[in-house]
Formats: C-alpha cells, structure tokens, sequence
C-alpha cells in the first residue's frame, strides 16, 4: 500500500501514512494557463494498493478532476487496486430532482467515482437518512463517522451538556451523541426561506437553566442556521454556546460571524481550517487496514 496526499489531503494522508506505517508520496499537480490540470506521481505505484486522499473543498470541480485523472493514471501505470479517501465528498445534498430538468448530484458524482475507482471510503456523508452511499456506488463504498471523537471531546472539554441540533436533519447525530453522553438534547424547527436565509424557532419547552448549549451537526457552511439559533435561544438567557461540526467549510466569513456571537467553534480535520481541533486520521487508518 501506498498513500498518495492529493493537492486538498496532503495534510491528512501524511498522518494516516504514519499511522499505518506505509509509504507516502505527494500527487504532484499542475495547472497549465488555460486551467487545464495535469497530474503525476513521484513513486512507482505498480502492483500496489494505491490509497488517493483527497478532501473535496474549496476549487471543488478541480479537486474532482485531480482525483480522476490520478485514478486512470494509476490503472494505467500498473496498481493493483485504486482507492479514494474522502474525509469531506461534495455534491451529496442533492439527493431527488425537486424540479424539472435538474441533475441529482449525488447520483451524479457517485457514478463517475466509480468509473475510475475500484473503493470508496467517506467520512459523514451529508446524506438525508433514507439514502445510503452503498446505494449511490456500484464499486464497495465505506461510510465512516466521527461521532466518537465529538463525544469524546464534549466528554473532556465540556460540562453538563444539552445538545441542540439546528435542524430535523441533526436528529440522528444528536440522538447518538446525547445517549452516549447522557444528557438531553433538543432539536430546533427550520424553516427555510431561501438558500442563505432560514427561520428557526424552538419546537417544545426544556429546561435551559445550568445547561451548557452544544450545537452539533454534520456541516457549518455559512453558519446562518446556527446564528438563527442563537438569536432564539439567547431570549431565554443563554449567553454563550458551543458548536461541534464534522465539516467546517465556513464560507461567507462564518467563523468570524459565529465568534461575534459568542459561539466557540470546533469541527474535525476533514476540512483544515483555523479551528479543526478533532483529528480524525486514526479513524481512516483504521478502515484501511485490511486492504
């Protein structure tokens, strides 16, 4: 086996590499002056299991394309088996055509994964409960959740917890996080008005006094939702509160605006950012023993 760090996931393939005490290389990458990408690797990879890590943010049509070009190059050049490691996939909210003539994109982006790739491993996948990934891939798909990580930093770092779910899509995080913690949990109602903007309110009474509010979800993109909440739950009394997301994506300055209000943010490494506290390279390496 060989873990090559593709231009998002260098940060993350090293430590798995490390972890599972294999050889690393990085996929070199260039981008010709049209925007064209080429891509090469620096170690023979013949005969080899060759593991692409690759976390899909940012530029993420060129990270798409990186991936795809390094998989068929990789085949070509004699790989035994090609694997993909995606600690954040994109294009996985669109899961039905809401109107006519639109793409599903997570059928979409699956299907041409598995063209190219002989697995798939995902970590979170922000899919609506009734989809699963093994039903959107026709190659061997693994879904991996980091939710053991986030109780075990609530567990060290946060007292007397109530965790909150922005929305009725949390449910089943929040659900599991709380009964491993313990604690109660609420989820609040959404509405959404348009694509940046949401209303939210609280669906029942819970008791807030001496609780300390952990927001928890799979995704903070804009943080619009969370900053909703707060306005809510800050008519209550509550001052201050703490947000635990799998993926920071954190577009449109929403760490910042999240920090104005009083909102600690910490998600996982899938994404690197300023605040990605919980590592989550051991859970990777550990599914990718037995290849």
């Amino acid at each position: 086996m060989i873990i090559i760090g593709c231009s998002h996931g260098k940060y993350l393939a090293q430590k798995i590499a490390k972890k599972l005490k294999v050889p690393y290389s990085d996929l070199k990458v260039k981008k010709f002056p049209d925007n064209e990408i080429g891509v090469r690797f620096m170690n023979n990879v013949r005969g080899k299991v060759v593991v692409l890590v690759q976390s899909f943010y940012g530029n993420v049509n060129d990270c798409v394309v990186e991936v795809l070009f390094a998989a068929e190059t990789a085949k070509d050049l004699g790989a035994k088996k090609v694997i993909l490691v995606a600690p954040y996939l994109p294009y996985m909210r669109k899961d039905k055509r809401y109107e006519s003539g639109e793409c599903i994109s997570c059928i979409a982006i699956a299907g041409i994964i598995s063209k190219s790739l002989d697995r798939v491993y995902v970590v979170d996948p922000h899919l609506h409960k009734d989809i699963k990934l093994s039903k959107l891939f026709s190659i061997k798909s693994v879904e991996l959740t980091s939710n053991h990580y986030i109780i075990d930093y609530i567990k060290r770092n946060i007292k007397n917890p109530l965790i909150v779910g922005p929305d009725k899509g949390s449910l089943g995080m929040v659900k599991i996080i709380s009964g491993k913690l313990k604690c109660k949990y609420m989820i609040m109602e959404k509405e959404r008005i348009s694509s940046s903007k949401v209303k939210v309110r609280i669906n029942k009474k819970i008791n807030l006094n001496d609780k300390n509010i952990v927001f928890v979800d799979d995704i903070i993109s804009t943080g619009n939702t969370i900053l909703e909440s707060v306005k809510v739950l800050k008519k209550f009394g509550v001052k201050k509160f703490d947000c635990i997301a799998v993926h920071g994506i954190l577009v449109e300055n929403a760490l910042e605006k999240l920090r104005k209000a009083k909102v600690k943010v910490v998600t996982t490494n899938t994404i690197p950012n300023n605040v990605a506290k919980i590592d989550i390279s051991g859970l990777i390496a550990e599914a990718l023993k037995n290849n």
